[in-house]
């Protein structure tokens, strides 16, 4: 296999990263040396996963390699579907537009608030007492 059919993309969501190789195959996925559904045991992790290859008709058509780390399930399922779906406009620029339309290009930005410094949390502060 030559690199030239090996498509890499980096997907992040809240504190998750994933590094995402898509390369033309059966549709197998590893995600981080074991198999998707021994990984992810929550179905919809699995489907938010997936939904980029459901939605350009590929599913059967790559194997997926993932080297995900950092947040919780959820986290890294979105990190993920973000790394399948960068790797797969690098493989073929005409599904853009599908992608863009159903949200998949655009990285979710929401992440935790840090908690601030001589308070409670990121805006609860402890109860002020005049007297």
């Amino acid at each position: 296999m030559n690199k030239e059919n090996i498509y890499y993309a980096t997907g992040k969501r809240k504190t998750a990263i994933a590094r995402t190789w898509l390369k033309p195959g059966k549709g197998e996925v590893v995600i981080n040396n074991r198999s998707m559904n021994d990984y992810f045991t929550v179905p919809t992790a699995k489907t938010t996963m997936m939904q980029p290859l459901v939605l350009t008709n590929t599913l059967g058509s790559y194997d997926i390699k993932v080297r995900v780390l950092g947040g919780g399930i959820s986290g890294q399922a979105g990190a993920i579907r973000r790394g399948i779906t960068k790797a797969l406009l690098i493989a073929d620029p005409d599904l853009r537009q599908i992608l863009k339309k159903a949200g998949f290009v655009k990285r979710d930005p929401r992440v935790k608030e840090r908690k601030k410094y001589g308070q409670k949390g990121a805006r609860a502060r402890f109860q002020f007492s005049k007297r």
